[in-house]
């Protein structure tokens, strides 16, 4: 297989993925600011789906109205000439120094009541430029020190901002839907909404549930040493994952960033196998940083490779579901038996403690004793994963 992406594969990139220049916290850029029209033009050729943007990686901050709406209209010329869609849009609240003690939860009310306008105003972009999705990051919104925020009230202001733009949104007539983005730490020593978990608890909260899901990042979840697929798998469950960053981490640290596939390969294929086995049908989007160390060809050798590495790992997970002795082996380690409920339709208390085989009878040690068989089925997986299954 030659592993060449079309539009069909709906990959998407952030305009500030390819666009970053590579200044860190400890060195200066390494490569020039990219032209966003340059962007949409390039991953089209690589056979992209579509372009995502924060409101500052397309408008420069303080710009005005005049130069705004040249910005937009040249962004949209390319957008026609190539067919690159808008799929997502997101609001840049972490840049600007205003933003850092953050947004929607800054002790300042000013600071958020003008977050609130900022956001309002990419939203109409972003509805006008066809985004079926709005991402939520909140990156400032959180402390490094316990005195500095109350969490309580922090949290009631992050509900209050995120149940206000819905209100907005449907006010508007906006058929647009939220994903919040967790991320346990950086820049800021801890996170308000950390973690896959924590952000579906706090949607229950909101006055219109159904309108926010999220959008988990593969790096961020690792950040905090957690497993990303189980994640995904626990926001799919819910109905909640409404959008999806990917890219690639090697254990808890920086947010690395590195494209998709580098860093845990195991759990990106795992990944990957969820994603196409539970019909997931929304962009794969990549949130990555082409290395300080490449030019603007590595730059594309990169976006290039989240992409290849992506279709690699979904064929190695297709013929890892195809292959019989895999099919042999998930029966053998009981999996058909995991996805029969415990208890029969009807059953009650009652007549689970009237059955004796379920405790009285029940063979105990012998059950004790039954192998679970996961290893073989697991190596089978990496074989798959490794391409060696002669």
């Amino acid at each position: 297989m030659t592993y060449t992406p079309t539009p069909d594969d709906k990959f998407t990139f952030g305009l500030w993925t390819v666009g970053w220049q590579g200044r860190d916290p400890f060195g200066d850029a390494t490569r020039p600011a990219l032209d966003p029209v340059e962007s949409v033009q390039r991953l089209s050729e690589l056979g992209a789906y579509g372009v995502t943007f924060h409101d500052d990686d397309l408008i420069p901050f303080g710009s005005d109205e005049t130069e705004r709406e040249g910005h937009i209209k040249r962004f949209r010329q390319a957008l026609d000439a190539t067919g690159m869609k808008v799929p997502m849009a997101t609001t840049n609240l972490f840049t600007h120094p205003v933003f850092k003690d953050g947004a929607f939860t800054s002790n300042d009310r000013g600071v958020r009541r003008y977050a609130l306008r900022k956001t309002m105003r990419n939203i109409d972009l972003a509805v006008e430029l066809g985004a079926e999705t709005y991402v939520a990051w909140g990156g400032r919104e959180g402390a490094e020190s316990g005195a500095a925020k109350d969490v309580r009230d922090a949290l009631s202001r992050m509900k209050e901002a995120f149940d206000f733009l819905a209100e907005y949104c449907t006010e508007q007539g906006y058929d647009l839907r939220f994903a919040i983005e967790p991320k346990p730490n950086e820049p800021r020593g801890d996170i308000l909404l950390p973690t896959v978990g924590h952000a579906l608890a706090f949607i229950e909260r909101l006055e219109r549930p159904e309108l926010f899901g999220v959008n988990p990042e593969v790096g961020h979840e690792q950040m905090a040493g957690l497993n990303f697929p189980h994640g995904i798998a626990q926001a799919l469950w819910a109905g909640k994952l409404f959008h999806i960053d990917l890219n690639g981490q090697s254990g808890i640290k920086y947010d690395q960033d590195l494209r998709f596939g580098a860093g845990d390969l195991r759990q990106a294929f795992w990944l990957v196998d969820l994603l196409e086995s539970a019909g997931y049908a929304g962009p794969r989007h990549f949130d990555f940083k082409p290395p300080r160390t490449e030019d603007f060809d590595g730059v594309w050798e990169s976006a290039a490779g989240c992409m290849r590495n992506y279709l690699i790992l979904k064929d190695r997970a297709a013929a890892f579901r195809a292959d019989p002795a895999v099919q042999q082996a998930l029966r053998a380690a009981k999996l058909d038996e995991l996805a029969t409920p415990t208890l029969a339709a009807g059953e009650t208390p009652a007549t689970l403690l009237a059955d004796r085989s379920a405790f009285e009878d029940y063979d105990v040690e012998a059950a004790a004793k039954r192998g679970a068989a996961l290893e073989a089925l697991d190596q089978l997986a990496l074989n798959h994963l490794l391409g060696a299954t002669a």
